[in-house]
């Protein structure tokens, strides 16, 4: 039995309301997935050797920052690297599709673009790093690397974090698109099939290896204030059928 908190349970209750809640139920011990905690690095504080087009970059970064110190706080700034991430994921991204293979978005970065994701009704548009941890994360969603690829069958695990990149999976409903397109130019098409909450002991995911399943995860409450939640909010879409079998034709393979 699968011990969350599906569409239509306590939605409203507090960060330790509903924890108590899942625990009820009698959550066990489950896969607990990286990529939520606070540490992370950021490439702007490292020395830039890069060409010119990266130094615009890292002009471009400084500016962001600047405004965010203006603005005041730590929500600025993790707001103003959230939007600058995907700027500079955008160059990377056009050249692995143009078949340069795993293109870094700056010279030092420990990670690049590995998907675009869209979600049409919510008018979003995000491009995927590789990776889930703190530092990748602050830039945009990462793929947990021992899920399936993106658009390969078997579950493919997306996080990001609530209040940044994943903020629009608060007002996703089941039957909604969410888009998935690969580096190779592929396009899948996944339907909702359902939310649901659980602690991050107990979630579990769909274990399918023939199906396209795709899972966005992130933390819950959406609006809670502390950053150490152990709660997680899930998203599970599966592939239309046109685009379940494609996927089932492609090569097996991880992230």
């Amino acid at each position: 039995m699968v011990s969350a908190i599906e569409r239509g349970g306590p939605f409203g209750r507090t960060s330790a309301d509903a924890l108590a809640f899942a625990e009820a139920q009698g959550a066990a011990p489950g896969a607990e997935f990286p990529g939520f905690g606070p540490a992370e690095s950021s490439p702007l504080g490292r020395r830039a050797r890069a060409s010119s087009a990266a130094r615009a970059s890292f002009a471009v970064a400084l500016a962001l920052l600047a405004f965010a110190a203006w603005h005041g706080g730590q929500a600025a700034w993790l707001h103003a690297k959230a939007a600058l991430g995907q700027q500079l994921l955008q160059r990377a991204w056009h050249q692995a599709q143009a078949g340069g293979g795993a293109a870094k978005p700056w010279p030092w970065a420990d990670t690049h673009p590995v998907a675009r994701l869209r979600a049409p009704a919510q008018n979003v548009e995000l491009l995927v790093l590789a990776g889930a941890s703190g530092r990748t994360l602050a830039w945009g969603p990462g793929h947990v690397a021992s899920s399936a690829a993106p658009g390969a069958p078997g579950t493919s695990i997306l996080t990001g974090h609530r209040d940044t990149h994943f903020a629009f999976l608060r007002d996703v409903r089941p039957g909604d698109a969410l888009d998935v397109e690969t580096a190779g130019g592929t396009t899948l098409r996944y339907r909702v099939e359902r939310t649901l909450v659980a602690d991050h002991r107990a979630l579990r995911l769909p274990a399918d290896e023939r199906a396209a399943t795709l899972a966005l995860v992130t933390c819950y409450p959406f609006d809670a204030i502390d950053p150490g939640t152990r709660l997680r909010y899930a998203v599970i879409a599966r592939a239309d059928a046109r685009d379940q079998a494609r996927a089932q034709r492609a090569p097996r393979r991880r992230g």
